[in-house]
C-alpha cells in the first residue's frame, strides 16, 4: 500500500513557538513507517515579530497557502503587546475567522509522574470545546463620551451569538463525546455513557447565552446519533467552582468563546502546567494544532520550554485528520515520558531541556 502524504504548515510565531514547533515537526517525521504516513512541510510566517518586520501579523501568503496546499498546520505562540499598537491584531484570532476554524478543542488529562505532584488528587480526563468565531471575540468595540455629562468615557463591546455557530459547536462536542465513549468501551471495557455539559450564563444574558443554551440542547438532544449521550448544563460561575472541586466528573464541556477560553486555561492548572495542554482549531477543511501556552518571553532562547503541549497538539491534529493510530502512538509516548519522570522541564519542577524531553519521547515513539 502506498504511503499517504500530508502537507503540514508550520507557523512558529513568536517566542518559544520557534523552539517547540520544530519539536512537533520532528515528531511527525518520526511516526512509525508501519502506519503508512509521510509528511511534507511548508514554513509560514505570522505573529508580532512578523508584524514589526512586514507590517502584517498574518500575511496573505500564509492564509492562501493554508487554504490551497495544507491538510493541517501547527501554530506556536504569539507575543501580543499589552498596549494598543496601531494596525496590529492577533493573527491567531484572524486565522480562525479567515479559515472558519469554528471549534477550539482542548483535551485536559492528568498523567501520574514521580517527578511532580498533580495539583488535584482526582484523575482528570476531559475535553473543553470552545466556540471559536464569535461572542465578545468579534472585537467590535467603541469608546465614546459618557452621555451623563460627567466628562468620563464609556466603552462598549458587542457580544454576538448565532444559532448556526451554537449548533455546529454543540454538534462537534457531541461527536467528540461519542468517540470518547467508544474508545473507553473498546480499550477499558468502560460502558459509561458519554456526557456533554453546556456552559452558559443565560440567567443574566437571556438572549445571547439563552440562544446558545437552547440551540446546543436542540443539537445534542434532537439528533439520533447522540441518543446515548447524557446532556447537562451549568451556569459558568458555578462551572468554575465545580471544575476545580470535582474535575473528575466531567467528560466534554461545550461553551461560548469567552467562557471556553477561561475554563480551558483554568483546567490546565489542574494538570500541572500549560506546557502539557494541547489544542486544535478545527474547521471544515483544515485542522491547526496549537499548544495552549503563550510565547513565554521570560524563557525564550534558553532551551527549557516544555514541548509536550505542542507534541500533544500534533496528536490532536492527527485525530481530526482521521488518523487515530498515529495520534495514539504519540499520546502513548508522551504518557510514558511523564510516567517515568526522568526528563522533566522546569515548569514541572525538573531540569531537563526541550531537546532532552523531545529525544526521550522520540525514543518511546
Amino acid at each position: 500500500m502506498a504511503a499517504r502524504t500530508l502537507r503540514i504548515g508550520l507557523i512558529p510565531g513568536d517566542g518559544i513557538g520557534r523552539e517547540v514547533i520544530p519539536a512537533g515537526k520532528r515528531i511527525l517525521e518520526s511516526i512509525p513507517s508501519s502506519l503508512g504516513l509521510k509528511f511534507s512541510f511548508v514554513d509560514l510566517d505570522a505573529g508580532f515579530d512578523c508584524f514589526k518586520r512586514t507590517g502584517s501579523a498574518l500575511p496573505d501568503k500564509t492564509v492562501e497557502t493554508l487554504q490551497k496546499e495544507c491538510d493541517g498546520a501547527l501554530f506556536g505562540a504569539v507575543s501580543s503587546p499589552t498596549t494598543k499598537v496601531e494596525g496590529y491584531t492577533s493573527p491567531i484570532v484572524a486565522l480562525r475567522k479567515k479559515l472558519s476554524l469554528y471549534a477550539n478543542v482542548r483535551p485536559c488529562k492528568t498523567t501520574a509522574s514521580p517527578a511532580f505532584a498533580s495539583p488535584t488528587p482526582h484523575p482528570i480526563d476531559l475535553v473543553i470545546v470552545r466556540e471559536n468565531t464569535e461572542d465578545l471575540y468579534v472585537k467590535e468595540e467603541k469608546t465614546y463620551a459618557d452621555p451623563s455629562g460627567d466628562g468620563g468615557q464609556v466603552a462598549e463591546a458587542i457580544k454576538r451569538i448565532s444559532s448556526k455557530a451554537s449548533w455546529r459547536i454543540a454538534d462537534i462536542a457531541g461527536d467528540i463525546a461519542v468517540r470518547r465513549q467508544r474508545m473507553r468501551s473498546q480499550h477499558r471495557r468502560d460502558d459509561t455513557p458519554g456526557m456533554v455539559t453546556i456552559t452558559h450564563k443565560s440567567n443574566v444574558l437571556s438572549q445571547t447565552d439563552g440562544l446558545f443554551r437552547s440551540t446546543a440542547r436542540e443539537a445534542l438532544q434532537g439528533q439520533p446519533k447522540f441518543a446515548g449521550l447524557r446532556v447537562e448544563e451549568q451556569i459558568v460561575d458555578s462551572m468554575v467552582y465545580k471544575l476545580f472541586l470535582q474535575p473528575q466528573y466531567y467528560d466534554v464541556i461545550v461553551a461560548p468563546n469567552l467562557y471556553g477560553d477561561l475554563l480551558s486555561d483554568g483546567a490546565a492548572a489542574l494538570v500541572g502546567s500549560l506546557g502539557l495542554v494541547p489544542s486544535a482549531n478545527v474547521g471544515e477543511g483544515i485542522v491547526i494544532g496549537e499548544p495552549c501556552h503563550g510565547s513565554a518571553p521570560d524563557i525564550e532562547g534558553r532551551g527549557i520550554a516544555n514541548p509536550i503541549a505542542t507534541i500533544r497538539s500534533v496528536a490532536v491534529m492527527l485525530e481530526f485528520l482521521d488518523l487515530p493510530d498515529a495520534a495514539n502512538a504519540i499520546y502513548s509516548a508522551v504518557d510514558k515520558n511523564l510516567a517515568e519522570g526522568r526528563f522533566v522541564t522546569p515548569d514541572l519542577g525538573g531540569k531537563a531541556s526541550t531537546e532532552e524531553v523531545l529525544e526521550d519521547i522520540l525514543k518511546k515513539l
